[in-house]
């Protein structure tokens, strides 16, 4: 196949997967929107890891169908991404929580420079110079709505501190993992799902508490149609991000899919 033929295949496959992500994430909002205003399950974080448990679930059978092969990833390494990972899913619902809305979005754009940053320290990547002015207004931005906004607080300036490098460390460590260990991006998720899954639905209910005062053991699970609209599309989301992480560049990623580190927070605003 000529080196045009390919680079078209690809671009139209990136296309299609960012596409199908985005109609998954704006989907996952609307369940996840019915889930918490509708019948009242104020869990976020609880829920997040209930999307990894699903994920989990059907990678299993995508390996017992043969469309993931045996792959390997160290334990140290798998356990610095779930942190990573953690960090940045407790740290947006925190954030969100703590700041407005307003401050809230425009935090999570300063995830742009913070992810340049770490491909030109780890990478050595170079940008051009009209990328270097695009991130100065970009920061320009962040500046003067932090100075601005007079509801910033220092806590939740903290939290938001938190999820920004977390996340964008979550994002630079999947090219890296992808990069080192030569795994799919099916490969990868297939072995941080069910580390996330696990992590979030042992530590969630507690830190939910913490952040709603309600205890998930008192709520009445009696979803049936939610719940399967909520599978299908946590599946969907958690396995076309991570076709997405794989195939583009961070700052392209961040640009274009801003949205996703919010499917489960929108819904607590």
């Amino acid at each position: 196949m000529a080196p045009s033929s390919k680079a078209d295949k690809k671009a139209a496959v990136d296309a299609a997967a960012w596409m199908f992500n985005v109609v998954t994430s704006v989907g996952i909002i609307i369940v996840n929107k019915a889930l918490m205003a509708t019948y009242g399950f104020s869990f976020a974080t609880t829920l997040t890891g209930m999307h990894f448990a699903t994920t989990t679930l059907m990678t299993a059978v995508l390996r017992w169908l043969g469309y993931i092969q045996a792959s390997h990833l160290p334990l140290s390494e798998l356990i610095k991404f779930v942190i990573f990972a953690n960090f940045s899913i407790v740290g947006m619902n925190v954030s969100l929580m703590w700041n407005s809305v307003g401050f809230y979005q425009i935090a999570k754009l300063s995830m742009i420079p913070v992810s340049c940053l770490l491909e030109v320290v780890f990478d050595k990547i170079r940008y051009s110079r009209d990328t270097k002015l695009s991130i100065a207004i970009v920061l320009l931005g962040v500046g003067v709505c932090t100075v601005t906004d007079v509801s910033v607080n220092t806590k939740g300036f903290v939290a938001a501190f938190i999820a920004v490098w977390s996340t964008a460390l979550q994002q630079y460590y999947v090219h890296f993992l992808q990069r080192k260990y030569s795994l799919s991006s099916f490969n990868l998720l297939g072995h941080t799902a069910p580390a996330q899954a696990a992590s979030l639905l042992l530590l969630g209910p507690f830190l939910d508490y913490w952040l709603t005062n309600k205890r998930i053991d008192s709520f009445e699970f009696n979803l049936p149609s939610s719940v399967r609209s909520l599978a299908t599309y946590c599946l969907c989301e958690n396995m076309i991000f991570q076709i997405c992480a794989v195939n583009l560049p961070c700052i392209v990623f961040h640009y274009i899919n801003l949205h996703y580190c919010t499917y489960p927070r929108f819904c607590s605003a």
